[in-house]
């Protein structure tokens, strides 16, 4: 169900460094398309993760009509976390590397005067979110290889860009071994040998590998995959179908639906909307309808 809201203020949060660089330039247009339409805009700039959140905290203070964020999905996952269960509109012209929130919504992810041009528009919807504890995130909670991937690269210095998580997905391979998991599903127990879990709000994270297959953002549920044990030639092999959605397809793939997971395993750190989440045992469940969206 969409709605129609034409925004008079918003705030513009900007990455800058986000997308080698497309944040700052991406900013440019969509300023001047979002002034020329007659729309007052706080400009904020921060000059890092807390410094934009305290920004966008002191602009929502002063009620301005959405928060839009120019960058990727990181500085979506920031602004989620302001935004959930407010009703105030999240704007978004994507800059980042993934963006699969944009992708979520249909938005344009390589045409900000268009991206602007959905935010004058005006037009909402309504989305669930997953949340753990206090924090929320809108794409797939990575609890499994693709995790420990993600820590080993960011402890890396170099390379920068794709190539550092590269490297990391060669040296893990060398060494990972699927893990135990203890899952409860619903208040149902289930243990597991599985390569990787992920909890999914969404279908998709890391710019389209489509883990989640078939999720809805309004259905109430969560996600939850477990891909059960593969040899390292065997996750080399399944890694293509993300990009179709065909993992699905997979032997080795199950796919279950929940209102609330509580996921369990030795030595995992987590990762959601590409952002460094916290620490396994956690539970995750869904928010029905925490976030509104111009979309």
């Amino acid at each position: 169900m969409t709605e129609r809201r034409l925004p008079r203020e918003v705030a513009l949060l900007t990455n800058p460094t986000s997308g080698k660089g497309k944040g700052a330039r991406a900013r440019v247009l969509a300023l001047a398309r979002l002034q020329a339409a007659g729309v007052a805009v706080h400009d904020l700039v921060g000059a890092d993760a807390d410094d934009a959140r305290r920004l966008a905290r002191a602009a929502l203070d002063d009620g301005v009509d959405a928060l839009v964020v120019c960058g990727g999905d990181g500085l979506v996952h920031l602004a989620l976390q302001l935004l959930a269960g407010t009703g105030v509109p999240l704007g978004l012209i994507p800059a980042g590397t993934g963006n699969d929130v944009a992708r979520y919504f249909d938005l344009p992810r390589t045409d900000p005067v268009a991206a602007a041009d959905v935010v004058v528009a005006g037009r909402t919807r309504v989305s669930d979110l997953a949340r753990s504890g206090s924090s929320y995130y809108a794409t797939v909670l990575c609890a499994g290889f693709d995790a420990v991937v993600n820590e080993r690269a960011n402890a890396m210095t170099w390379p920068r860009g794709q190539m550092r998580y590269n490297l990391a997905t060669l040296a893990e391979l060398r060494t990972f071994a699927p893990r135990t998991y203890d899952l409860e599903l619903d208040g149902v127990r289930h243990q597991v040998e599985a390569t990787l879990v992920s909890v999914g709000n969404g279908p998709s994270f890391g710019g389209g590998l489509r883990i989640t297959e078939g999720a809805r953002l309004d259905d109430g549920l969560l996600d939850v995959v477990v891909v059960r044990p593969l040899s390292k030639l065997g996750l080399v092999r399944a890694y293509p179908r993300l990009f179709n959605g065909t993992i699905a397809e997979h032997p080795a793939y199950e796919h279950h639906l929940a209102r609330e997971v509580r996921v369990s395993a030795p030595a995992i750190v987590t990762y959601a909307d590409g952002e460094r989440f916290g620490p396994l045992p956690l539970t995750v469940e869904c928010a029905p309808g925490a976030l509104t969206i111009l979309a």
